[in-house]
């Protein structure tokens, strides 16, 4: 005798629907984001490891320039910025060129009575024996780090506009407050600071256009471009161009910049202080920059499933 059965017109509805309804293990358009999510959340997990192991305080930003994707450690916390405090000179002086309150070519004598110790060449130049135009003085605090050249361009400038500046491109934290190696500031905790969050800031702004003209934008990217040595131009493969400054004092290593990853172009930004020593500063900023830099090489070479690009 068969077993009655009885048809349900709402059960087999419900079936049908079911059938129809995508798994969500197989649901279309989500598997892409959540590789590269994972992938990402190493990345932040290793620069914490970083962070935890470095015998100091470490504070790092870094920004997508694809896509503005951000990932921050201590993105508030102010740091003195030692010589990366020079890109906000740089941007004001040429900002003032742009609008015509100063002239690059315009030249400057060099004088024993502008001299400033620690680093640069200036310091070597005889009194009144050489004048440098203020876009060569650019050149040389960038480049070489001359504080003498840092100063003079300071006192061009006006520390009072660069940190108007400062505050017009919305950065309220970032401040210029002495010149270089002025020892008495420095006791009395009148430091050059930013912080990770604002340094980001400063130099997307400047990748964009939004705090110079182009013709003015591709200037200052030059300079910054030009070949330096620091522990974050070591954590990049020599081909790819990076445009930077970096910055120490004892007990302070930091550096920030855009790098032109082609295709994954991003801005990274990683700031130390109380550090152990020089060195393993160094290897910090170092480990943070190639870590960083493996991570956008992945996304740049990979379809959205990482599977590499021929």
């Amino acid at each position: 005798m068969k077993p009655h059965s009885c048809w349900n017109p709402l059960s087999a509805f419900a079936a049908c629907v079911l059938v129809l309804l995508p798994f969500p293990a197989l649901a279309q358009g989500s598997a892409p984001g959540a590789l590269s999510s994972d992938l990402r959340a190493k990345l932040d997990a290793e620069l914490q490891r970083i962070s935890r192991e470095h015998d100091g305080v470490l504070g790092a930003g870094i920004k997508d320039l694809t896509t503005g994707e951000t990932l921050f450690l201590n993105a508030g916390t102010l740091f003195p910025q030692a010589s990366s405090i020079k890109i906000p000179v740089l941007l004001e002086l040429f900002r003032q060129a742009q609008a015509g309150q100063l002239k690059l070519d315009d030249r400057v004598d060099i004088r024993k009575s502008q001299m400033a110790g620690g680093s640069g060449v200036l310091q070597r130049f005889s009194d009144g024996g050489s004048a440098l135009s203020l876009r060569d003085l650019a050149v040389l605090m960038i480049v070489l780090s001359d504080n003498i050249a840092t100063n003079i361009l300071i006192d061009r400038a006006g520390m009072p506009a660069i940190n108007e500046n400062l505050r017009r491109l919305g950065l309220t934290e970032t401040r210029l407050q002495r010149r270089m190696l002025d020892v008495e500031a420095q006791r009395a905790d009148r430091e050059n600071i930013s912080t990770p969050r604002e340094m980001v800031s400063l130099l997307e702004q400047l990748h964009l256009g939004k705090a110079l003209d182009a013709g003015h934008t591709s200037a200052a990217l030059e300079i910054l471009k030009y070949p330096k040595e620091s522990a974050l131009r070591r954590g990049l493969p020599a081909g790819v161009q990076v445009a930077h400054k970096p910055g120490g004092l004892p007990g302070v290593a930091c550096d920030s910049g855009i790098v032109f990853l082609p295709g994954r172009p991003y801005v990274i930004s990683v700031m130390t202080t109380y550090n152990r020593d020089a060195e393993s500063a160094g290897r910090a900023i170092t480990e943070i920059s190639r870590r960083v830099f493996e991570y956008f090489e992945r996304l740049a070479s990979s379809n959205s499933f990482g599977a590499r690009l021929p």
